[in-house]
C-alpha cells in the first residue's frame, strides 16, 4: 500500500527570526497560514496578487504553478524571487520578504524611505 509520507521542513524568515515547519507537498504561505504565523504577507493566496512575494535566501524550493511575468520578472526570478504561494520547499529555506513589503513587519523609517517618489 504505497501511502507517501510528507516530509516536514523549516523555514525562516530572516526579517523577523520567525521559524515554521512546512509539509514539502504545500506552498510556503499555505505551510505558514495552517499554523496561524506571521512573517509573509497574505494575499489573495494563489498567485494573482503578488503580495507574498519573497527572495530565497537559502535552501531549495519546487514550483507548484506559473509565477505572473507581472510579480516576478525573469530577472528577479535568476535572483531567487518568487510568490510564496506557488512554490513548495524541498529542504530547508530561508527566506526575505520583498523590499517593497517589508514595512507591515519591520515598521522602521528606513523601510518608509525604500519606498519610491511619486
Amino acid at each position: 500500500m504505497g501511502a507517501t509520507t510528507c516530509q516536514q521542513v523549516r523555514v525562516s524568515v530572516s526579517q523577523t527570526g520567525d521559524c515554521f515547519d512546512c509539509a514539502t507537498n504545500e506552498s510556503l504561505l499555505a505551510g505558514m497560514l495552517r499554523l496561524g504565523r506571521k512573517g509573509i504577507p497574505a494575499g489573495c493566496v494563489n498567485g494573482g496578487c503578488g503580495v507574498c512575494k519573497v527572495r530565497i535566501v537559502e535552501g531549495a524550493v519546487q514550483s507548484l504553478g506559473p509565477v505572473s511575468r507581472a510579480h516576478v520578472s525573469t530577472e528577479e526570478e535568476a535572483q531567487g524571487y518568487t510568490l510564496a504561494c506557488r512554490v513548495a520547499p524541498t529542504q530547508a529555506v530561508c527566506l526575505e520578504v520583498a523590499a517593497r513589503l517589508r514595512k507591515p513587519f519591520l515598521g522602521s523609517a528606513a523601510s518608509v524611505a525604500q519606498r519610491p517618489a511619486n
